[in-house]
């Protein structure tokens, strides 16, 4: 399993946001260079988990508010590039993607990475999970 905590997206990455399109674009580089950054500096020897990749994505958001997750999750797309290219995996091989919305304060993302291994080696005897 990988794991790495990023930074909170800004709001300048939501599709809801009219903005001029050099604006988001700027926006856009720049979490997506910090998250390549960041992952580079938490996995720094990456073993990648082998068989279809499940990607977990746990929001801890900066204030007790309504988040809708697929705006949430549309908002981490270049910082998920990043984190990707920083651990040479390519996004598309992520067969499921899991989107939560911590109960916890934080203004960070934390982003699981797992294989089919690493689910069967989490698995009880009776097939469930732990």
């Amino acid at each position: 399993m990988i794991e790495v905590k990023l930074v909170w997206p800004s709001a300048k990455l939501s599709p809801n946001v009219k903005q001029h399109w050099a604006v988001k674009a700027a926006a856009v580089k720049k979490y997506r260079r910090e998250c390549f950054i960041e992952t580079k500096f938490q996995v720094p020897n990456v073993i990648k988990p082998e068989g279809r990749l499940t990607l977990e994505v746990e929001f801890y958001p900066p204030q007790r508010r309504a988040y809708d997750r697929d705006n949430l999750l549309a908002r981490m797309k270049s910082g998920i590039d990043g984190m990707a290219d920083a651990l040479g995996i390519n996004d598309k091989e992520f067969a499921t993607v899991v989107v939560k919305v911590a109960d916890q304060l934080g203004s960070f993302v934390m982003v699981r990475i797992t294989g089919e291994n690493d689910a069967k080696e989490n698995q009880r005897p009776d097939g469930q999970g732990r």
